[in-house]
């Protein structure tokens, strides 16, 4: 299977992860308050939806009293968050195929935002389910082998005997596939023994599109890294091959 976490966007994300920290954060604790409220429950072992968070938010080094006192909130009386999850799809230069998960309080004003964002940088918001056909959603564990401590065959063994799909070594990580229903029990299994990058449930592309036009290029960046620093944001998986 062809990397789909390239390792340079893996360390982009570490460099700008002091800067971008407290807004990662405050996404995830969204993320987590929907999950509880969702699910009606604060035990991740009663509420997958929330395990798959926490893996999440743990991987993003979020501290444990953070993903605490963001599940006693949610389970308050006096929380009056209202957060939904809406998806967009659209395309951007050249017919690259982009997936928005938000998080708001607010539809109209995301979708007018998201819309916006595809307008400027050369793309155009399509209809739901024009591009997520070409997509599959799959559990993925990004693990850490800068320093080459671990071994490539015990990581793979140690994966697959946890129910991993799928093992691929490229470029000083090591990348982890399961299916949705599959990734927490996984997770679980390799959380502790393994630095974990990232460990979240993704849209992986079916096929990759090159854009050779430094134009498209840099207009395309512009556009993830605006929908990246807005707030109701929380996911963007796109099939521009890096």
């Amino acid at each position: 299977m062809s990397g789909h976490s390239k390792w340079h966007n893996i360390q982009k994300t570490k460099g700008a992860a002091d800067a971008k920290r407290a807004q990662t954060f405050t996404k995830i604790a969204r993320e987590m308050i929907v999950a509880v409220k969702e699910g009606g429950s604060g035990d991740p072992a009663n509420n997958s939806r929330l395990a798959t968070v926490i893996a999440k938010a743990k991987a993003a080094n979020m501290p444990n009293d953070n993903i605490k006192r963001t599940i006693e909130k949610a389970l308050g009386s006096g929380n009056t968050d209202n957060y939904e999850s809406v998806t967009y799809e659209g395309y951007g230069p050249n017919g690259v195929a982009v997936i928005v998960e938000a998080m708001t309080d607010n539809r109209n004003r995301t979708a007018s935002e998201v819309r916006h964002l595809f307008d400027k940088y050369g793309g155009n918001l399509g209809a739901t389910g024009c591009v997520s056909w070409s997509f599959d959603k799959k559990g993925v564990i990004i693990i850490d082998n800068e320093d080459g401590e671990y071994n490539e065959d015990e990581v793979m063994e140690a994966a697959l005997e946890a129910g991993a799909d799928d093992f691929s070594a490229e470029d000083q990580v090591f990348e982890i596939y399961t299916t949705p229903e599959t990734f927490n029990d996984v997770a679980a299994a390799l959380e502790g023994k393994y630095k974990f990058l990232s460990a979240q449930v993704e849209m992986v592309p079916q096929n990759y599109i090159t854009l050779t036009d430094e134009d498209d290029i840099k207009k395309f960046e512009k556009m993830i890294d605006l929908m990246e620093d807005n707030d109701d944001i929380q996911n963007i998986w796109h099939n521009m091959e890096d």
